[in-house]
């Protein structure tokens, strides 16, 4: 397993208490945007209507996107929320996040 998809997973149960909605929201349309998720998926989120839910939903399906998709996915978290990430422990890797 890669450092990006470590991150991730270590920090996967407070990401789902404590990421925001509007953070969320924000996550989701950056990984459209950047490919990582579709259309489909970006809808089968949306309609969660439990935050916690939500997030535990996004961070499991990049997950199993693998390593790009998750260096993207921290990335994009980091640009969105700095102060949750520096709780966190979570850095930018090394896929950069404007492609």
């Amino acid at each position: 397993m890669y450092k990006c998809e470590q991150q991730l997973r270590s920090v996967r149960t407070e990401f789902v208490k404590r990421v925001s909605r509007p953070v969320l929201n924000e996550l989701l349309d950056g990984l459209l945007q950047h490919t990582v998720i579709n259309q489909e998926e970006l809808e089968s989120v949306m309609v969660i209507a439990e935050r916690a839910e939500m997030a535990r939903d996004l961070i499991d399906m990049v997950l199993r996107k693998g390593t790009e998709s998750c260096s993207r996915m921290i990335n994009l978290f980091v640009e969105l929320d700095q102060c949750l990430c520096s709780q966190l422990q979570i850095n930018s890797v090394g896929v950069p996040t404007k492609w």
